[in-house]
């Protein structure tokens, strides 16, 4: 990561200055989205930039560009880091806060442009068979809306470090005796053959790859239920995994 994009301009990612007045630095008052690239394509960029867009107006925040404008900004990115280093594969950041205020209120400013940032970064090309993992379960400690993707993440921090601690890649968050998803992906489990993940609601974010796998299930012999996933299935579940923007679909076989 050389260039980032900062408020309408590219520049080398050193000279990127925000404002500590910033309500993103101060307040965590924003928003992000993360969009994976293949052979230097978006992936599901309408879907990304429509859940970004209900992600800002969640938090009565006007979105800055339209998807043309967001998708010219990605385009730049990504070129700019095939001319730094060459990489068919990448992820693109972006994150919209409220901007910078005068004062440090709890009370939306008047006035104040929002901050827009986004950068994008090499990843390694996505294997054939994704390695398995180790998961943890562990109470679910967010906030009541894990639907909007805030930058106020330190929950999902915590949580995924306690897997890391145990020895483990990832947490899958319980609530209310339900399996909901994991600190940063969504979770699928296989039992009495049919396949299970949370419904969309207030208490997930609905992922993108988990919305495609959604879409693709009619394709095959197992059926797909949205459903509620109670936390004791997971002992008894045939196969668990998880999907996500950046890990795509990882079987978990260590719980």
């Amino acid at each position: 990561m050389t260039t980032v994009y900062l408020n309408g301009k590219l520049l080398p990612l050193e000279q990127a200055q925000v404002s500590v007045m910033d309500r993103g630095f101060l307040f965590g008052d924003g928003v992000y989205e993360v969009i994976p690239v293949f052979g230097g394509r978006c992936f599901r960029l309408d879907q990304h930039l429509d859940r970004l867009d209900c992600s800002l107006a969640a938090i009565h925040l006007a979105s800055p560009h339209t998807h043309a404008q967001w998708q010219h900004i990605c385009a730049q990115l990504i070129a700019e880091l095939q001319r730094d280093q060459p990489a068919p594969d990448q992820m693109i950041y972006i994150q919209v806060t409220r901007g910078p205020a005068p004062l440090r209120e709890h009370r939306f400013p008047a006035g104040v442009r929002p901050t827009v940032f986004a950068f994008t970064r090499a990843t390694p090309a996505s294997p054939t068979l994704p390695a398995p993992i180790a998961c943890v379960t562990t109470d679910d400690i967010r906030w009541a809306r894990p639907d909007i993707k805030s930058i106020s993440l330190l929950a999902n921090v915590l949580m995924t470090q306690e897997a890391l601690d145990s020895g483990s890649s990832e947490a899958i968050l319980i609530r209310d005796g339900q399996v909901l998803e994991g600190a940063s992906s969504n979770v699928f489990i296989a039992l009495n053959d049919v396949l299970y993940t949370a419904p969309r609601s207030r208490r997930i974010l609905a992922g993108i790859t988990r919305d495609l796998i959604v879409e693709l299930a009619p394709q095959y012999p197992l059926p797909l239920r949205e459903q509620a996933i109670a936390a004791d299935d997971l002992a008894r579940a045939r196969e668990i995994w998880i999907t996500s923007s950046t890990r795509d679909l990882v079987p978990v076989t260590s719980l």
